[in-house]
This record gives C-alpha cells, structure tokens and sequence, in this order.
C-alpha cells in the first residue's frame, strides 16, 4: 500500500507545538485489588482490539532497573490501568496477553513485552507495534506523539513521562498521561486500518 506524501514528511518539534492539545477525557478503571482481576480481565477481553502501553519508573543510575509499574489497555469505551506496584501478573492478565484473538498495539510493543515477561514468562501474541507498521509504509514518524501529530492531527502531554510510576498512589496527572497513551495507540491503528494499510 502506498500513503499519501502529506503522511511521509516528518514533523518538527515546533510543527507539533502548534497542534491543538489533546488527553483522553473517558472513563478511566484504576485495577489495584487482586480480586478484582478475573472480573475486570473478562471484560475487557470482550475488545478484540486493544491500545496498549506500560509505565516504569524511571532509571537515573546506570546498571539499575525497575520492572513496569502498570500496563494500560483501552477499550473503544474505557482504558483500563492495571496498578502492577499493588496486583501480580497473574494467569488472567498472562492468557489476555497471550491470546491472538485480541489485537493490542502501541509503539516499542516488544520492549514492553520483554520487561512484563522478566516480571512473569508468558507467550506473547497478537501484538501490533505501530512503529513497525509506521516503518514498513516508509514515514518519517514513528513514536507515538509523533504520529498522533501525523494521522490525529494533535499533540499529547508527555509531561510527566519521567515522573515515579513506583509511587503507591498515582497522581490524577499520572493517571490521565497513562490513559492517553493507550487510547492514543488504539485510534492511531483504528486510523491506519481506516486508510486500508492494515
């Protein structure tokens, strides 16, 4: 499939300054009890298609690391936090992310997986990574605030990136910024799939 050049070029930082700002204003489910899990797994497993994305804290000293504080999943009607610093990696979370019948796409999907099996070994399927596709339909814009500026037309926060996801309890900015990720990559897809390159 050939894109159309207006969707190859790449943007400067300044280009995506001038673009409207834009967060995720749904509903947002903090999971942060363990019995709570198999409820909120089959629900969400009712989603064939899922964004996707992790949050770890932060490291700033080398031969350091931290396993993901929380995998987030949005729904087409809600975005799902799963609070990993309070709840394990269990068998439920483990079949939904091993399963081939539910899409989950973000950007850097790989390194993302790759953290979570370190936590627990689990086989990762149906995963779609939005940079690859990005890659492969030759743009310039691969990360995911680069193509919510591309395909979207707006820019997202990444304001408190770098903030301690380790923290017991997330702040309301923390909550929004990990919400918005995961939406952002289920409408990027959705965007992608609209213009037939999927």
């Amino acid at each position: 499939m050939q894109l159309p050049e207006k969707y190859k070029k790449k943007f400067t930082k300044e280009e995506i300054n001038e673009l409207p700002l834009r967060q995720y204003e749904g509903p947002i489910k903090l999971i942060d009890c363990e019995e709570n899990i198999p409820e909120i797994i089959a629900e969400i497993s009712e989603s064939g298609l899922l964004g996707f994305d992790t949050e770890t804290r932060p490291v700033f000293r080398k031969g350091l690391s931290y396993p993901p504080s929380l995998i987030q999943l949005a729904t087409a009607n809600c975005v799902y936090l799963l609070h990993l610093n309070h709840i394990p990696l269990s068998i439920e979370i483990k079949k939904l992310l091993s399963s081939a019948n539910i899409i989950k796409t973000g950007v850097a999907v790989i390194n993302d997986v790759k953290e979570l099996k370190q936590v627990s070994h689990f086989e990762a399927k149906g995963f779609v990574d939005l940079g690859d596709l990005a890659r492969s339909l030759e743009m310039q814009t691969n990360g995911l605030r680069n193509l919510a500026a591309n395909l979207l037309g707006f820019r997202i926060s990444k304001g408190v990136q770098c903030s301690n996801w380790g923290r017991k309890d997330l702040s309301p900015q923390q909550i929004t910024y990990a919400a918005t990720d995961a939406w952002v990559s289920r409408e990027i897809y959705l965007k992608f799939q609209e213009m037939g390159a999927l």
